[in-house]
């Protein structure tokens, strides 16, 4: 079975590949997550942040922004000791910033999923990629993503990282034309 070549033999990546990466995503908390573990991965892999991803989800209350931007310094303390997720204060720190960020959207736009699909028109892109070569670290749609969401507060949503989320949230479709999942996203995670 032909699949992307940045996917590894770990069948947790494989199925991540298969199941996830590019599938249309519309759930507002789960939209939420993917943007922190995109921050997360910044100057690291997907597959580090994929491995401890259920440790994210515990320490970070499932993603909740309601308890997220609750969190006092004791909260931060625990998550700085925590050896599941990585320990870097300001990636941590950007959590709790993104929820405040994530909710003042969600008022103004009346969901998360709403202002984030607008800058692709609320279709999914469909690229044909031959190769990895093929496949950008960013577009202009990415910096313009970034360019707002910077404006509107929230952190580690550079360019490069706002496209790895489209990516991951099914916004574009990068999938090369011979993996078998090419044709495959189109249905929505729940």
């Amino acid at each position: 079975m032909n699949r992307c070549g940045w996917v590894n033999q770990d069948p947790l990546y494989i199925d991540y590949h298969d199941n996830e990466w590019g599938v249309p995503v519309y759930d507002d908390r789960l939209l939420f997550e993917y943007i922190n573990l995109e921050g997360a991965q910044a100057g690291l892999s997907w597959y580090t942040i994929l491995k401890k991803r259920e440790n994210y989800r515990l320490a970070f209350d499932q993603f909740d922004p309601y308890k997220i931007i609750a969190y006092d310094e004791k909260k931060i303390a625990e998550l700085l000791n925590n050896e599941g997720i990585v320990r870097n204060k300001l990636k941590i720190h950007s959590v709790i910033t993104n929820a405040k960020a994530y909710l003042a959207v969600v008022e103004e736009f009346g969901s998360f999923s709403t202002y984030v699909w607008s800058f692709v028109d609320g279709e999914p892109i469909q690229n044909h990629p031959s190769s990895l070569q093929d496949v950008p670290v960013s577009t202009e749609i990415s910096d313009k993503l970034s360019k707002d969401m910077k404006k509107r507060g929230f952190k580690f949503v550079g360019s490069t990282i706002c496209y790895a989320f489209m990516q991951a949230v099914g916004m574009v479709n990068d999938h090369v034309v011979d993996c078998h999942c090419y044709n495959k996203q189109s249905v929505e995670k729940k």
